[in-house]
């Protein structure tokens, strides 16, 4: 079966479009041929910073015919009718119809019709200039003479060139023809734009790939990256030192380049006096270079790693040059932001109203930035106020949790009003993404306590499933208050997350809370520190979705989740209980039982039957209830007074007592006695069997 190539190149493509950029080529296209009836065995997408390749294998030669049933008027309309259903059929005589019948209807006609398969490469031509055209790109561009047209193409940078070649290994490809945007497809590529920029003309995806092997072009990007990384492991370990690894670095230049060239570079040994986490962001957000350290050291080397497209014909010496100038440009901007940050600022008397209103000592830098925060009135949210007033509701909040966490009061006190200091520095300023990082390297150079240092880098974690949660108990306190007083904030001014859509990251916040909560075994009833209802609720299905990750069934999350559960630490113990109980053998007989006790009371109820409020003892006659009965009292106590102690395996325990009782009582008793009296006791029982139970999780709803 026929193979189609297809190659859309342009300039270079930003590289964080990329990936996306050919499986959505590869989606559209696949898609399109689908849905004009074409089939195809498989397809893979290629992209590097030139160029878009679609590799689709085993592709139909033409598609299938389709037949279509047209059904017309009845025999019996005027002719004006009849004419019009045959229009519409395609149909040049009626005698071309037939007649069907239909016992209610009558005689109506109907037209068979046989639309004819088309060739592939039609279709193809036919659905290419609507794909590019109306490609997704983020942010397109028009370019060229056509440019001035209404409707010209827009490409994320401009189209140079298009190939579509189509057919088999036993015969000779044939190019697709198609034109869009003064550009007609070929069979013609080009490669490596300085190695090779001579024209190269191909066939089908292999010849196509090894041509561009040898033009400079790695055409698969994750090849690019295992290039890059294998080299410059290589690299680094010849020179007595190893790779820092970044794998979002890596991606992002795997897409600068077509033929990748892995040099070492250096700068003076007087900058690793600069923090690591800054020099590693400067040289990576600068210049895409890979920063390298001794083997096992906290703190990086003077080497850096960079990756060239370019084959220098003297090893690399002048790139190597050249990115070692530029590099020392920005450690030296960067240096001086560090030191720049431990000095006074200009204007500290305009600054004592708020270093009296949050107890700032403005002797000490750290404490001027805060000051300055607040005085400059920088806006958190335009419904929420400043920077400044944010900080004092997080320390109203943060006094309240202090003692629930165990944290000393004075410390957390003093964490929350440094803790958003640095986002007045420069290295911040520079790298936002040092926020946190910076306020406790500050911190630590002014005489604060290493609680509160770690407190202020800390309070941003955690930051996704993945990242840590804050170690000491200040650091807990100051992050459960700031990702506290941001959801209290948000749902006060009715800003909730809707769908997919969640810009202020109001789920990770409740994901961080719950992790934080849970991880550090902290009992906090959400409801007195949030007061809305809907909040709890919010996190109630954010609780679900954590649960269900660690591996929780939902109906056992479902059976212990009641809408006023505010304590999540007891509601995730809970369900860990509940799921060792229900696979336990006991377990499972026991939700057998109640299951089939809480059926039959609820038929019952339902049917108007009297249940008696509680079990009169004088009317339990068989020894079954009278054991159940005596069962059910003990039970009860004993799962009541677990719970009431936390301690939720021992109040499963208690239940699983019941096991044998209740399975002895369905099998001697029966319930539906035609005394009325005893029927209405025996169903007490049931209903007492229900509450039993119903201490620790609502049976109910636990499948099985």
């Amino acid at each position: 079966m026929p193979d189609l190539l297809l190659e859309l190149r342009s300039e270079e493509i930003p590289a964080r479009m990329q990936r996306k950029a050919a499986g959505d080529l590869k989606k559209l296209v696949t898609d399109a041929l689908v849905e004009a009836g074409l089939t195809y065995e498989g397809a893979r997408e290629y992209w590097t910073p030139r160029r878009l390749t679609l590799d689709v294998r085993g592709l139909n030669a033409r598609s299938s015919d389709v037949r279509e049933d047209i059904k017309g008027p009845a025999t019996s309309v005027p002719e004006q009718a009849i004419q019009g259903f045959l229009r519409k059929a395609g149909l040049s005589s009626i005698a071309e119809a037939h007649v069907h019948s239909d016992p209610k209807k009558g005689d109506f006609y109907v037209a068979h019709v046989v639309k004819p398969g088309r060739v592939a490469d039609e279709i193809i031509a036919d659905v290419m200039p609507g794909i590019i055209r109306n490609f997704p790109w983020p942010k397109p561009m028009r370019s060229g003479v056509e440019s001035a047209k209404p409707g010209s193409l827009q490409w994320v940078r401009p189209l140079q060139s298009i190939v579509c070649t189509f057919g088999s290994e036993t015969e000779e490809t044939r190019v697709v023809p198609f034109e869009i945007g003064g550009i007609v497809a070929g069979n013609v590529t080009y490669g490596h734009r300085f190695h090779a920029p001579e024209p190269i003309t191909v066939r089908r995806f292999e010849d196509y790939a090894a041509s561009l092997e040898k033009a400079k072009v790695v055409l698969d990007a994750e090849r690019r990256k295992q290039i890059i990384a294998t080299d410059a492991n290589n690299i680094a370990f010849a020179n007595g030192l190893e790779l820092v690894e970044d794998e979002g670095l890596l991606e992002e230049v795997s897409g600068l380049v077509e033929w990748p060239q892995v040099l070492m570079g250096t700068f003076e040994e007087d900058f690793l006096s600069i923090p690591s986490e800054i020099i590693r962001l400067t040289i990576k957000t600068n210049q895409k270079c890979f920063v390298t350290r001794k083997p096992g050291a906290d703190t990086l080397s003077n080497h850096f790693i960079l990756v060239s497209n370019i084959e220098a014909k003297d090893g690399g010496k002048e790139i190597v040059h050249g990115n070692g100038k530029v590099v020392r440009a920005r450690l030296s901007d960067a240096k001086h932001f560090w030191l720049r940050d431990q000095g006074d600022l200009p204007d500290l008397d305009t600054l004592k109203a708020s270093a009296e209103k949050f107890g700032l000592d403005l002797s000490k830098p750290l404490d001027q930035r805060m000051a300055k925060l607040d005085a400059l009135n920088v806006t958190f949210h335009a419904k929420l106020g400043t920077q400044g007033e944010r900080v004092a509701r997080i320390r109203t909040l943060a006094a309240e949790l202090a003692p629930i966490i165990g944290a000393d009061p004075a410390l957390v006190d003093r964490a929350v009003v440094l803790a958003k200091a640095d986002l007045r520095t420069e290295a911040v300023g520079e790298f936002p993404e040092l926020q946190g990082i910076m306020g406790r390297k500050y911190a630590l150079l002014q005489g604060e306590d290493a609680s509160v240092a770690e407190a202020i880098e800390d309070h941003y974690k955690p930051q996704g499933p993945s990242d840590r949660v804050p170690s000491g108990k200040v650091g807990l306190t100051v992050a459960l208050a700031d990702k506290l007083d941001t959801l209290i904030g948000f749902w006060a001014i009715d800003e909730k997350p809707t769908g997919s859509k969640d810009p202020y990251a109001l789920r990770r916040a409740a994901l961080g809370v719950i992790r934080m909560l849970l991880e550090k075994n902290i009992r906090l009833p959400l409801l007195t520190v949030v007061k809305d209802a809907d909040l709890v609720s919010f996190f109630h299905d954010r609780l679900k979705v954590y649960l269900r990750d660690m591996g929780a069934r939902h109906d056992l999350i479902d059976a212990v989740l009641t809408s006023d559960a505010d304590d999540l630490l007891m509601v995730a113990r809970r369900v860990e209980a509940l799921t060792a109980f229900i696979t336990s053998e006991e377990g499972r007989n026991l939700l057998a039982g109640t299951k089939r006790a809480t059926q039959l009371l609820a038929a019952e109820e339902k049917k108007g039957t009297v249940v008696e409020v509680a079990v009169s003892p004088d009317l339990l006659t068989l020894d079954a209830e009278k054991a159940l009965h005596a069962a059910i009292d003990t039970a009860s106590r004993d799962a009541a007074a677990a719970v009431a102690g936390e301690d939720f395996r021992s109040a499963m325990a208690a239940l699983s007592t019941l096991r044998a009782p209740v399975d002895q009582f369905f099998t001697d008793v029966l319930v539906n006695d035609e005394d009325p009296a005893v029927r209405a006791n025996r169903l007490a029982l049931l209903s007492a069997i229900r509450a039993a139970t119903g201490t620790v999780a609502d049976f109910s709803k636990i499948a099985g």
